[in-house]
């Protein structure tokens, strides 16, 4: 009888240990100011390469070198675009999800956004990357085109925060100091 007991009582223990992490489970994710401070952590550095991968991109589209030097750069520096938006979007990643109104729609925005920046600037680095070198004219089309692709594709990519409002998120954006 005393067996039985304290198996069963083992098994209740279980069941009640089982209960909680599925409870405690259920929320826990950050704050909205935590989460804002982490995606903003995040996203400063991206957006710092961004700009300066951009400006040496338009440097290149107008420096004096071959083709064959363009490509190399070209392709280095959307490998690097491409590297530093997938960094940015694991970082908002590991962030979780934030316990505020339409918290995870607004962070699943965030990781769409940049994971499309991310193909685009891969898309842009394989265009380059297949172009023929031989004739400046044709490569430097084939350049243009890619670049105007990026574009577009970045263009599209730019999360629509009207769609994932959040008040919480939003006040929480403007209030924290990683975010200015």
């Amino acid at each position: 009888m005393r067996t039985r007991r304290a198996a069963t009582a083992g098994k209740l223990t279980v069941v009640l240990a089982t209960l909680v992490l599925v409870v405690s489970g259920c929320g826990g994710g950050p704050t909205p100011r935590a989460w804002a401070a982490s995606v903003c952590q995040a996203l400063t550095p991206w957006r710092a390469e961004i700009s300066k991968l951009t400006s040496s991109t338009q440097q290149q589209m107008t420096a004096q070198t071959t083709p064959a030097q363009a490509k190399e750069n070209l392709v280095r520096l959307f490998a690097g675009a491409e590297q530093a938006s997938e960094t940015a979007r694991r970082k908002v990643e590991e962030a979780g999800v934030p316990e505020a109104e339409r918290g995870a729609e607004v962070s699943a925005g965030f990781l769409g956004s940049l994971s499309k920046m991310r193909d685009a600037y891969g898309r842009a680095r394989s265009a380059v990357d297949r172009l023929d070198t031989a004739q400046a004219g044709p490569f430097y089309d084939g350049v243009r085109a890619a670049v105007d692709t990026l574009n577009k594709e970045y263009d599209a990519s730019a999360l629509d925060t009207s769609k994932l409002n959040s008040t919480e998120l939003k006040e929480a954006f403007d209030e924290v100091p990683e975010c200015r």
